[in-house]
């Protein structure tokens, strides 16, 4: 993974959440489209930039800045043109 987003196709429960604790993406997909990884669908309003460092900040840190996420997405096929 580029740190992005990753992607698994499988009915397997567990393979699913085995896959998606263990790659290293800022969004992990089962069975939806990596398309979906867009702030505007997460909720963030418009992005402006992605980044797929861990710790990009620059300068004085809070605790925000030393949280990193990673979104995990369910799905049944979807996906988005």
């Amino acid at each position: 993974s580029g740190g992005h987003s990753a992607l698994i196709l499988a009915e397997d429960k567990t393979a699913q959440r085995q896959f998606m604790d263990k790659v290293d993406a800022a969004a992990v997909y089962s069975n939806a489209s990596t398309r979906f990884t867009d702030g505007n669908q997460f909720g963030m309003g418009a992005e402006l930039a992605i980044s797929t460092d861990k710790l990009h900040h620059r300068g004085p840190l809070g605790l925000e800045q030393l949280v990193t996420n990673k979104w995990y997405i369910f799905g049944n096929g979807q996906t988005r043109p």
